[in-house]
């Protein structure tokens, strides 16, 4: 009955009491507000059945509350299922890409529709491949290199055409937009440094040549700098510094790495700050 009531008089009790069982929670779906409907959707710990039930309905609202429910017991096509209803609900896709569930093919899936900023968050938790991206791609190397050139995998300082061909390459993909952080994490996913290093000195407004100073110096604190002044987060740099030290020799050098364990560096500030320290490494 109180579960049943006012939502004000309802809320604690659908949220808390250990006495609703799936039963209950299933008339309150059926015979209650979409306010209490929500309510049932973000209870901890709810079913299977429970969130089969309130994925049948369909309603959005509660839809999007479940999804935010990371102790809800949601099978894989029950995630399928919410992943296919954020096609027409926008409002899902952000707790869907957050959501600990979330496997690699639902990421692609779900990577078709959102938005930039939650594909980059998709492109970090997983390897997706972007069609779109990769056409950009092949179509902007095809009309950078001249005939007979292959574009090599990662930077070789002796080859100046291969160098000039990557620096033409990010000018275009940045002319059409589509130049953002998620972009470098693919690059040396790739094996691509030099495509990597001219993406983030565009990116962030750097001289290339400072970018490759600061893989080439004793410690990875002006390259973290330089990765978090274009949006690149504190979490996933450690993964994005090991591609790169394959790829250079194991360079940056480890050096003190306390710079870690700060607390999160706005963009700005990281410009700054990698501007700074540049001046005094090059000086």
């Amino acid at each position: 009955m109180l579960a049943l009531d006012e939502i004000e008089i309802a809320r604690p009790v659908i949220a808390q009491s250990p006495l609703l069982k799936d039963q209950d929670l299933l008339r309150v779906l059926i015979e209650a507000t979409v306010e209490h409907q929500i309510e049932v959707a973000r209870r901890p710990h709810i079913s299977g059945r429970v969130a089969d039930a309130i994925i049948d309905r369909a309603e959005p609202a509660s839809l999007t509350a479940l999804a935010g429910n990371r102790t809800a017991d949601i099978s894989e096509d029950a995630l399928r299922r919410l992943v296919e209803h954020s096609r027409r609900i926008a409002a899902l896709r952000a707790p869907l890409t957050r959501h600990p569930r979330l496997n690699d093919a639902l990421a692609a899936e779900l990577y078709r529709w959102v938005g930039d900023a939650l594909r980059q968050a998709i492109s970090e938790r997983f390897r997706i491949d972007d069609p779109r991206l990769t056409d950009s791609v092949s179509r902007a190397t095809v009309d950078a290199a001249s005939p007979g050139q292959i574009p090599r995998l990662a930077h070789d300082p002796g080859n100046t055409d291969v160098d000039e061909m990557e620096r033409r390459l990010v000018t275009k993909l940045q002319h059409a937009g589509q130049l953002r952080a998620g972009f470098l994490i693919r690059a040396v996913r790739e094996k691509r440094l030099s495509l990597f290093e001219h993406a983030l000195a565009a990116l962030g407004g750097f001289p290339v040549s400072q970018i490759r100073a600061s893989i080439h110096s004793d410690s990875p604190e002006a390259l973290f700098l330089a990765c978090a002044a274009v949006g690149i987060d504190r979490a996933v740099f450690p993964a994005v510094l090991d591609e790169i030290r394959t790829l250079s020799d194991g360079l940056p050098g480890a050096g003190d790495e306390s710079y870690l364990t700060r607390t999160t560096v706005t963009p700005a500030a990281a410009v700054r700050e990698f501007r700074s320290l540049m001046s005094r490494l090059t000086a």
